[in-house]
């Protein structure tokens, strides 16, 4: 099959090792003093080495490759234990590779290995941890200051909210939540639907007026969210059996939130019947970053 893969430049490599760390499924070796992809079966394309090479001798091409193998890979991943385990699963997830992350975790449980990405969860959820731990996504912003809010001013002076006519909520439905909702449901059938991560409602000011309005609805987030296989299936059956007119898919710019269109869009691979697609990238402050059909 053709496919995306590293190549090395052996004229440009000097053996350094610098980008081994950096491949965490092991599809990288110094042999004879130069770095060897050492089986293609190992190499998932998606470039995570890439930037490590001090000398630019690794780049991504398109060429026959065998198909990249993720049992195999988790295989040689389990014999390097916890930490590599866990950086490999964050590089899938992070890249929207929902489909290998599945496959990695259910190696994980036949073989009775923990997930450590399930105990970081957990960490999170009970530790209530003030940083944001390396992680893009849950860095924390202020904004307050620069809205003109500070300690010397009363927030009950509300002269703008005041003034403007209360919003009517566009919500024509529940449950939204995608563990909850039904597929089949008739506010599903021929509709423009609207996937949303949870954090893009609080981030656009006008979410209801001008996203959600005539729309029906869900909510996920890719990156706390359990059992995203089932939210795969359930928008491949919006595809085929609700027959949904389109699906606008609405992330943070974060690089965690992409997983949520990697899951449409693998749903609309995997389905029979197709349907358009528009992504809709949200910024910190509630710009839109990117709004383009696919």
């Amino acid at each position: 099959m053709k496919r995306s893969i590293i190549q090395i430049d052996e004229t440009k490599c000097n053996g350094c090792g610098e980008c081994i760390p950096n491949c965490p499924e092991g599809a990288i070796q110094v042999i004879d003093g130069k770095a060897r992809l050492i089986s293609d079966l190992l190499c998932d394309g998606l470039g995570a080495c890439l930037g490590h090479c001090p000398q630019g001798a690794i780049t991504i091409i398109e060429r026959q490759a065998q198909a990249y193998d993720e049992r195999k890979v988790m295989a040689n991943m389990v014999k390097q234990g916890a930490n590599v385990i866990k950086a490999h699963l964050k590089h899938l997830r992070d890249h929207g590779q929902i489909e290998f992350l599945l496959q990695a975790l259910s190696y994980l449980k036949e073989n009775g290995i923990d997930n450590p990405l399930a105990a970081e969860h957990r960490d999170k959820a009970g530790g209530f941890r003030g940083h944001h731990a390396g992680c893009p996504g849950a860095k924390m912003f202020d904004f307050s200051e620069e809205a003109g809010s500070g300690p010397g001013r009363d927030l009950r002076e509300k002269p703008d909210a005041e003034q403007a006519p209360k919003a009517k909520s566009q919500l024509k439905q529940w449950p939204i939540q995608m563990h909850l909702i039904s597929p089949l449901a008739p506010y599903y059938q021929g509709a423009d639907v609207v996937l949303a991560a949870d954090c893009t409602a609080y981030a656009l000011g006008d979410f209801h007026a001008e996203y959600l309005k005539g729309k029906a609805l869900a909510i996920a987030c890719p990156k706390l969210d359990e059992g995203q296989d089932e939210y795969v299936q359930k928008i491949k059956a919006w595809f085929e059996e609700a027959k949904i007119n389109t699906l606008t898919v609405l992330t943070m710019q974060v690089p965690c939130c992409g997983a949520l269109l990697g899951l449409a869009q693998q749903a609309l691979a995997l389905s029979k019947r197709k349907a358009p697609i528009k992504s809709v990238v949200v910024g910190l402050r509630g710009e839109i970053l990117e709004e383009k059909w696919l």
